[in-house]
């Protein structure tokens, strides 16, 4: 008698589990496409189950080492329900073995939004980014998603038929966040995380610190300081075009921030912009006269314009 080979969505599922377990990724990659099939053939909207079936065959994609099959899979996963962590870090893996590091920061980024704690998100971006793209990475990256408050850490914890609904809603609470006004929440938690890298900053953590002050700044970024602080870090690693880049931000919140003129005119001094240099000092010392590092690097810049 022949085999009976299973012919519903779940029993497909399972099968390709299985399957998947015993490291025979092609099969369980077909069973998982078969169930997607009959899914769909069922016209049932059931977006939960075909995204695990998109995702479970992305990890099928990655084992195989078809890096582009399994982002497709990934991002049709992450349409049905987005801020879905499996999905996010396989798509994250396959840009990275693609080289398009950008994108896999920015899928790592999105994940430690959702929960801090992955490992494998906060190695993923030192992996892909501060070791592989050199003081330019920073200007290559797309747009990071801000993930709404009712994705981060709930996943586990949230019974499964509140999920369609949530997957309904996060859309929505994600183009809603890009021009928002902070919240008092928001502003709260910004200033959490300004603090933190400060601490980060005083132990010599400056890559670290970044990251606490880039998501400082995705809460609120009305925060002058945070920008001159980030861009200190920026000038330790030699990270020279961004730290003008958020000196000029910081100066567009405040423009009397006497740091951010400071920093922005050490930068350009690095830079060999020696013009651009002796401005920001001469705007530093109409506010602060008698400000002797400044009085100091307006000298050494001077010799460079002569």
């Amino acid at each position: 008698m022949a085999p009976k080979f299973p012919d519903s969505v779940e029993e497909l599922r399972a099968a390709g589990n299985e399957s998947f377990r015993n490291g025979q990724y092609a099969e369980a990659s077909a069973l998982y496409g078969r169930a997607l099939r009959v899914l769909q053939a069922q016209g049932s909207s059931d977006p939960e189950e075909e995204s695990v079936l998109y995702s479970n065959r992305a990890a099928c994609h990655l084992k195989d080492g078809n890096c582009r099959d399994c982002i497709k899979d990934c991002t049709s996963a992450l349409a049905l329900v987005p801020f879905s962590i499996k999905p996010l870090l396989r798509r994250a893996s396959a840009y990275e073995a693609l080289e398009k590091y950008p994108m896999a920061y920015v899928d790592y980024k999105t994940v430690l939004q959702i929960d801090d704690n992955v490992t494998s998100a906060v190695e993923g971006i030192n992996r892909a980014l501060m070791d592989s793209l050199g003081p330019e990475w920073r200007l290559k990256l797309p747009s990071i998603p801000l993930v709404p408050v009712s994705a981060q850490k709930r996943w586990n914890s949230l019974p499964s038929e509140n999920h369609k609904e949530m997957a309904k809603s996060k859309s929505k609470e994600t183009t809603a966040t890009k021009n928002r006004v902070p919240s008092a929440g928001d502003v709260e938690k910004a200033r959490v995380l300004k603090e933190e890298g400060n601490e980060l900053v005083k132990k010599g953590n400056h890559k670290k610190a970044i990251e606490k002050y880039s998501e400082s700044l995705l809460c609120s970024n009305l925060e002058s300081a945070t920008y001159s602080n980030r861009a200190l870090c920026y000038l330790v690693l030699k990270q020279y075009t961004e730290a003008v880049k958020d000196c000029t931000e910081a100066l567009k919140l405040d423009g009397k921030n006497v740091k951010a003129f400071y920093r922005r005119a050490q930068a350009h001094k690095a830079l060999k912009d020696y013009k651009s240099s002796f401005a920001d000092i001469s705007n530093l010392l109409q506010i602060e006269p008698r400000n002797g590092p400044a009085q100091k690097l307006r000298q050494e810049v001077k010799q460079n314009l002569h």
